[in-house]
């Protein structure tokens, strides 16, 4: 998770880059930042909390400048503090030379981490953005490599997923793992270019031809244009022949507005609901409803395509945020009680599929559930659209072990009777790959079936 964003020659890049963070702040929750260029200085803020508090307009006014990026955090590694929140600055005694932001997670950290502390480098956070950027800057002083040459050497080196944004003074880099598991893209601004972890944020900022950034690609932006560098190799690991989006994106992560990975998130999910109700023929059912806001496009779906009525009958206070992307499962139970409430009228007596994304660790569909039964549902039947998740990411999802996976410990029939629902059914896996036309490879699946794309050096589960 995390959203990054980048904005080069804009006559106020702290406000387009807020902006875009806003349209990506589903990516984000606990935190953000903003690192602003004038030519001379790199000024940054950072502060916990949502972008409407943290960059309000007396901060923005105190950060001039045309260069900018901007970060939405999602903690997956590192306490959630304003320490670990990015972008990143590096300073020296002549000022702060880099800022960076990231998205992603890196496998082989503690490798990295001691080669790093080796060379008497010392991280202040424990975050994976700051490994990166101290990386890249280490090469790039101390062996006296390019920039350019610098990333390359990280992308070689350092394991994992990352959508990147590096700033000098007067220069931006962006890059993305040699996998492409985080969508990036960016686009032409009026007098320059943009870069957004998803492409509605740079819908926002009415940027043109947006397009997406290649996995393995560096683009430097620089007063002389921009230059597009793709690096000789993939560097892929386990026979891979390509990169291997991360398929929960546009099952959970990413807006459907956006589009990514070469396809349009909002149809994706349109399929995915096609293929639930591909299951059901012969179900009698009176109405098809979403946990929303999430899953809205998946119920819909599914309920034209069974002729079926779709209904909004849990109506979601958008006061509360993403409860998948709370640090906590205290944090993630609270949430749920305050952030939905079912509409009776539409619900007592009547049989219904209930639609969610996905199953991660229970709790919560099993308070959604118990809340729908509550409002006198006759019969409940839910239908997931993703497959079990039994293995932990390692690359930007914040399910680390395999006990916490609900699905690793009950089967079907044992998980329905948990969650007190009368029939429960997932995606198949081979269905969710048509809906994202996976039709190279190209998307990882591994929190469903183990099969991890990258290496996982530092890790164990």
């Amino acid at each position: 998770m995390c959203g990054v964003v980048g904005v080069y020659n804009s006559e106020n890049s702290a406000y387009d880059v807020m902006l875009g963070l806003f349209a990506t702040q589903n990516r984000g929750q606990e935190s953000c930042g903003i690192a602003v260029s004038d030519g001379d200085l790199i000024s940054n803020h950072r502060g916990m909390g949502l972008v409407k508090d943290v960059l309000t307009p007396p901060v923005l006014k105190k950060h001039l400048g045309k260069i900018g990026i901007g970060h939405v955090r999602y903690p997956t590694r590192g306490v959630v503090d304003a320490d670990n929140s990015q972008p990143h600055v590096l300073e020296t005694l002549e000022g702060t030379i880099f800022a960076f932001a990231s998205n992603g997670d890196i496998t082989n950290y503690p490798t990295i981490k001691k080669e790093l502390e080796l060379k008497g480098v010392r991280l202040t956070s424990e975050n994976d953005g700051e490994l990166i950027l101290r990386y890249i800057a280490w090469n790039h002083k101390e062996n006296k490599l390019s920039v350019i040459d610098s990333i390359q050497k990280m992308m070689e080196n350092i394991k994992g997923a990352f959508s990147s944004v590096l700033i000098s003074r007067d220069e931006m880099w962006a890059f993305r793992d040699p996998y492409g598991i985080r969508p990036y893209s960016f686009g032409k601004i009026e007098n320059g270019y943009a870069f957004a972890s998803e492409s509605k944020a740079l819908d926002i900022l009415r940027a043109k031809d947006i397009e997406e950034v290649k996995p393995g690609e560096i683009i430097h932006v620089s007063k002389k244009g921009i230059k597009r560098i793709k690096s000789d190799t993939l560097f892929l690991r386990h026979g891979r022949k390509g990169c291997s989006h991360c398929v929960f994106e546009p099952v959970y992560f990413s807006m459907p507005d956006s589009n990514q990975f070469g396809i349009s998130v909002y149809e994706a999910r349109k399929r995915m609901g096609k293929a639930l109700a591909s299951y059901d023929k012969g179900l009698e059912i009176d109405v098809v409803i979403s946990v929303p806001d999430s899953s809205n496009v998946q119920a819909l779906g599914y309920a034209q395509s069974r002729n079926i009525p779709f209904e909004i009958a849990l109506i979601r206070n958008h006061y509360v945020g993403r409860t998948f992307i709370k640090p906590d499962q205290a944090g993630r139970d609270e949430s749920v009680k305050q952030k939905f409430n079912p509409i009776k009228s539409r619900i007592k007596g009547k049989r219904i599929i209930l639609v969610d994304d996905s199953i991660v660790r229970g709790t919560t569909m099993r308070k959604i559930a118990g809340m729908v039964r509550g409002a006198g549902a006759k019969e409940i039947h839910l239908r997931i659209a993703s497959p079990p998740v039994k293995f932990p990411c390692f690359y930007g999802l914040d399910t680390s072990t395999r006990e916490e996976l609900i699905a690793n410990s009950m089967n079907c029939e044992k998980l329905k009777t948990f969650l007190q629902v009368d029939s429960l059914k997932y995606i198949k896996q081979e269905d969710l790959s048509k809906a994202v036309k996976n039709t190279d490879d190209n998307f990882c699946f591994a929190c469903f079936d183990g099969k991890y794309p990258i290496e996982l050096i530092d890790v164990s589960f």
